[in-house]
């Protein structure tokens, strides 16, 4: 064999293990975008570049896989689907009290299910490897919470925030809280049966 041919099948074994990297970061992004959904392009934006988000998401999950999650038992859904029904009843009455509530219990349902619930990012961070498609409802909720704290929240953005709330509280239940009450005794439907003042 020449020199040159030598040098031509170095040439093409390089050009052909270059493309296979390239196809299976491809592959790997797109596995990354299809279980992360909006949370990879919030990440992607958030970091530098692009392979620290996939490292960053990749590292959600590898924690993610250490954590001990556990199924509700059909009793502990049904609580949780009545303590929901509750909330909803009582906003007309105490709208920010109601909404601090729904914050305690969609943190009381994390923890049930085996997340961790100290700080926030956290919390998003392992919540974002199976429940990412809801993340931004629960990002909204907490901030209208805590623009109520301060003050700055209206009657309608915490009814709002009771919305979002109840996107990831259904998420982790596995159902919609509200589906199993039979149709006589559920709120009026508005905005997912949350009451408006």
């Amino acid at each position: 064999m020449s020199p040159t041919q030598v040098v031509v099948i170095v040439i093409v074994l390089v050009v052909l293990a270059a493309l296979a990297a390239v196809a299976v970061r491809a592959g790997r992004r797109r596995a990354l975008r299809q279980r992360f959904g909006p949370e990879y392009d919030r990440v992607v934006a958030e970091q530098d570049s692009r392979g620290a988000a996939e490292r960053e998401l990749r590292e959600r999950e590898r924690r993610h896989a250490e954590l001990q999650l556990t199924p509700l038992a059909p009793e502990s859904r049904a609580r949780y689907a009545a303590a929901w029904e509750e909330l909803q009843v009582r906003f007309v009455d105490s709208p920010g009290e109601t909404v601090g509530d729904a914050d305690e219990l969609v943190t009381r349902l994390i923890a049930d299910r085996g997340y961790p619930t100290g700080d926030f990012d956290d919390q998003i961070a392992h919540l974002s490897v199976k429940h990412a498609r809801t993340l931004a409802h629960y990002r909204d909720a907490h901030e209208i919470r805590l623009r109520h704290e301060r003050g700055e929240a209206s009657t309608e953005e915490l009814r709002q925030a009771l919305v979002h709330y109840r996107a990831l509280f259904a998420d982790l239940l596995g159902a919609d809280p509200v589906a199993h009450q039979p149709p006589e005794q559920r709120q009026p439907d508005h905005e997912h049966d949350v009451p408006s003042r």
